[in-house]
Formats: C-alpha cells, sequence, structure tokens
C-alpha cells in the first residue's frame, strides 16, 4: 500500500523551472476573488511609520512603576505595542521583526534599534498571527477578526536593495478567525486554519483562493506544510488530525477519537520531522502520539508530562546536522503547561533529557546549522532558556519580561531570540555571545 501510494504521489507532482518541484499551478486556482489592492491603504510615508517616541534601550531595565527590578540581559526592546504581544517573527535574513497585538495593531520593526519601520494596520481585533513568506519578500497578518493582511516589500521592484519600504497589497477574507499563518517552504502560498474548522489556501501576490478544507469538526489549532512543500498536516479541538494533498479536497488520511488509541482530549501542538515521515502532535490532555505519514497511522505514543497538562509546543532538533539528508526518525521535543520540556529520541523511544521551567512552557525553537545542537524554550515564568539539546545543559537563561512570554522567534540565522510577552514588551537577545554592543554594531551593517 504504501508503495502504491509513493507511485501516486510521485505521478501528482509538477516539475517547475529549473527542475524545482511545483506541488501546485494557475490551473489549480478554485476561484478568483476580485480584490482592492489598496482597501484603503496607501504606501506609507516615512513619517507615518513612527509610533510615539520609543526607547531605544539596550540592555536597560523594562521595570515600570508598578513592576518589581528584573534583571534584563536582553540588547534591545521594542515598546510600540499598548498592551498584550501575541505573535513574532523574525525576518528570513535581515535584521527586522513583525509583531501583533492585542491593540489590533502588527509593526515591522528594526531588532537593531527598536525602530517602526511600518505599522501593519487594519485589523479590528487582536493579531494573533504573524509570517513572512520564504523570501521575505512579504507579509502575512492574522488575527481574530478573521482578516489575513499582506504587505510586501516595495524596494526590490524599484530594483533597490532596501528592506525599510514596504506597502499593503491586499487582505484575504475566509475564515472566521485566523488561529494560525503558514507560508510554504518554497514559494508564496500561504495555509491558515479557522475557528470555523476550516483551512484556506492562498496563492500570492495575486490572493487567489487555490483551495479551501473542510473535514475538521473543531477549530483548527494547528497545521503545517510537511518540509518538503508536498503535503499539508492540519490538528483542531476536536481530536482530529487529517493529511492532505494541498491539490485536492479529499484528505489523503484522517485521524480521529475512534481510534481509541488516539484520544488526546483536543489536539494542541503539531510538528513534521526533518525528511517529511512521521508527525507528533500533542494534546490536551497531556498525551502524545507518533503518526506515520506513509501509512497513516499511530505508530507510538510517547510519556513524560504530567497527566492533564497541555503539550503547547512540539520542535524537532537535528542533532546530526543533516538536516533533511537525515533519513532516521530524529529527536524531538515536546514542551507543557507543566513546565517541562523533554528531549525524545525517537529512534530508541528513550528520553534523553528533561528540561525544566517555572511554568508553563509557550514556545520551543530549533537552532538552524551549525549549531542545530542548540534549543530555545520560552515560558510563562517570564523567562526564556538555551540550551544544548545533545545533553541537557542550560546554556542561557534570558531576562527582562515581567509577565508571562508568549511567543519567539529566531533571526538572523540563530545569533538572535526575539521574544513577544504579556507585558506588551518585544525583547531582542543573544543565544550564545554576551558581547552586546557587538551584536547591535555588526546587526546595523
Amino acid at each position: 500500500m504504501a508503495s502504491s501510494r509513493q507511485n501516486q504521489e510521485d505521478a501528482e507532482i509538477h516539475e517547475g523551472e529549473e527542475g524545482e518541484v511545483e506541488f501546485i499551478t494557475e490551473d489549480d486556482i478554485l476561484a478568483e476573488y476580485p480584490l482592492d489592492g489598496n482597501d484603503g491603504d496607501e504606501p506609507m510615508d516615512e513619517d507615518d511609520d513612527q509610533v510615539g517616541d520609543l526607547p531605544n534601550v539596550a540592555g536597560g531595565s523594562s521595570s515600570s512603576a508598578n513592576a518589581e527590578p528584573v534583571e534584563d540581559n536582553s540588547v534591545q526592546h521594542f515598546r510600540g505595542h499598548k498592551s498584550s504581544v501575541f505573535t513574532v517573527s523574525s525576518h528570513p535574513t535581515q535584521p527586522l521583526a513583525a509583531s501583533g497585538g492585542e491593540d489590533d495593531m502588527g509593526y515591522i520593526w528594526d531588532i537593531t534599534d527598536g525602530e517602526v519601520i511600518v505599522k501593519l494596520t487594519g485589523h479590528t481585533d487582536s493579531v494573533t498571527s504573524t509570517a513572512w513568506s520564504s523570501d521575505g519578500e512579504m507579509i502575512a497578518t492574522g488575527g481574530m477578526d478573521g482578516k489575513v493582511r499582506i504587505w510586501r516589500r516595495v524596494g526590490k521592484a524599484k530594483g533597490k536593495d532596501d528592506y525599510r519600504t514596504w506597502e499593503f497589497l491586499t487582505e484575504l477574507q475566509g475564515p472566521d478567525e485566523v488561529m494560525f499563518l503558514r507560508w510554504h517552504p518554497k514559494g508564496n502560498v500561504l495555509l491558515a486554519g479557522s475557528n470555523d474548522m476550516t483551512l484556506w489556501l492562498w496563492q500570492l501576490p495575486s490572493g487567489n483562493t487555490m483551495q479551501v478544507f473542510a473535514g475538521h469538526t473543531g477549530p483548527v489549532n494547528c497545521g503545517e506544510f510537511t518540509p518538503d512543500g508536498k503535503r499539508i498536516i492540519s490538528a483542531d479541538a476536536d481530536n482530529t488530525l487529517i493529511f492532505w494533498d494541498p491539490r485536492s479536497p479529499t484528505p489523503l488520511f484522517k485521524l480521529g477519537s475512534d481510534d481509541g488509541r488516539f484520544n488526546l482530549d483536543g489536539i494542541t501542538s503539531l510538528g513534521v520531522n526533518p525528511s517529511s515521515t512521521l508527525a507528533i502532535v500533542g494534546g490536551a490532555s497531556g498525551g502524545i502520539r507518533i503518526i506515520s505519514l506513509s501509512r497513516g497511522e499511530v505508530i507510538s505514543t510517547l510519556g513524560g508530562h504530567t497527566e492533564g497538562e497541555s503539550i503547547e509546543a512540539v520542535v524537532f532538533v537535528d542533532l546530526t546536522g543533516l538536516g533533511a539528508n537525515n533519513d532516521g526518525p530524529g529527536v524531538v521535543v515536546t514542551g507543557a503547561t507543566d513546565g517541562k520540556a523533554c528531549i525524545w529520541d525517537l529512534g530508541t523511544m528513550r528520553l534523553r533529557a528533561t528540561l525544566e521551567h517555572q511554568d508553563a512552557i509557550t514556545t520551543l525553537l530549533a537552532h538552524p546549522a551549525p549549531q542545530s545542537h542548540l534549543l530555545i524554550s520560552a515560558s510563562a515564568d517570564r523567562t526564556l532558556k538555551t540550551w544544548d539539546a545533545r545533553t541537557g545543559k542550560l546554556l542561557r537563561t534570558h531576562t527582562g519580561h515581567h509577565g508571562p512570554v508568549l511567543a519567539a522567534s529566531l533571526g538572523l540565522n540563530g545569533s538572535v531570540i526575539v521574544s513577544a510577552g504579556d507585558d506588551g514588551i518585544c525583547a531582542v537577545y543573544t543565544t550564545e555571545s554576551t558581547d552586546e554592543d557587538a551584536f547591535v554594531t555588526e546587526g546595523s551593517t
């Protein structure tokens, strides 16, 4: 069966320019929706890009009159948001970050000095998702208002290598409330999960709807393109996981609570290994399941976390340095509201190490090569930590937030961590170097 399915998959793949794989073409677009490229937003003047007087703090205290002093080892702050910051994403190559928050605003800002580059306006409810396209030429924001809004870089169109000039492109509609956004790893295709049990796929910059996936029975909490870009996997709060061919609205396989081994009391987190053969899903009840994507079934379970504590993050770490060329099952890290991060060797199903925070873990990040053994965790205990995933050794604790750290992202090839806090602050930390001034100087060039 697996061999037959693989042959079918191979037959469905299109070959693009220079032999690149295209999983979708213009002919696959389901419908075209007229888009008003301006939608009330005009390219922004430089004077409009500033938000008040933003303190350019480098390693300074972020304490306020009502907060107890906290040691701050960050190298920069961004204070543009007026309330909790729910999401932050680092640009793939440039010293930029995009953040969104409870104030219904998003921003692109410079991580070296905290300067606002662009205000990402237009939402009427909290901005809960930000995501850069794989080439860094577009940024998407998603909100509780159901809107997905896209901006693009203007500098490239004018023949300039300018990442400080952006313009509003279009607004995508369809979701009831955006639960997550993911760009295709190799192209300008955007995936969004919705609170209304649907999954949406658009092509950019045209904004055409390529697919609407139905089949979930609860809010679609999480979803991913497989690293090879050929498939989509999504999971919902009603305990359903679906594996999709992006070209078809019919699932390749579907798992739910009718399979006794898959009862997780709702799926809260999801990860796919670099070779696109395994998925790890975590549930609200603390359970973890390993799914074979070729067989479409549960092949094992993992323990380690406290029963009843939700699994909030799943990430694969590459201890071999081989990346996607690693054909083995790999090493996965799971983080939960019990404050634990468990490092699992999937080849032996052995728990390698348990890492601990004093409160719930909200985000796990795997460092890229050549230091792919590094792991970053963010927590509601107001800290982030850098670990050596090979040994479980704590390398550095990153402090400065006065509330739970709600999100984090790695930037500049993993040399910095950008965090988003419930305290309304975004902070920038170095992963290893303690020479903060050297970072700021280097990042500014």
